[in-house]
């Protein structure tokens, strides 16, 4: 099966969770439209969602949430479906 890597549109902090109380938006082995959002990235105080991009499965999350990215970076992979 082909995979596809969720890059970042932009360079920031990447995130995992819209906040510290809320569970993280993809975990691996989760099933995700290309729509759904896989986490967001911030710059000087403005958020943007990533959306997958693709339908499929979650296999890896490359980056840590709370990490520096830049643009272009991996932060995670999915296996697309068919």
């Amino acid at each position: 099966m082909a995979r596809h890597d969720v890059v970042s549109p932009i360079p920031g902090v990447f995130y995992r969770r819209p906040d510290p109380n809320t569970p993280e938006y993809v975990e691996v082995g989760q099933q995700v439209a290309a729509e759904d959002t896989i986490g967001l990235v911030e710059i000087m105080k403005s958020f943007h969602q990533v959306p997958a991009g693709v339908a499929g499965t979650v296999v890896e999350v490359v980056a840590e949430s709370e990490s520096v990215v830049d643009a272009g970076q991996s932060l995670v992979v999915i296996e697309v479906d068919g």
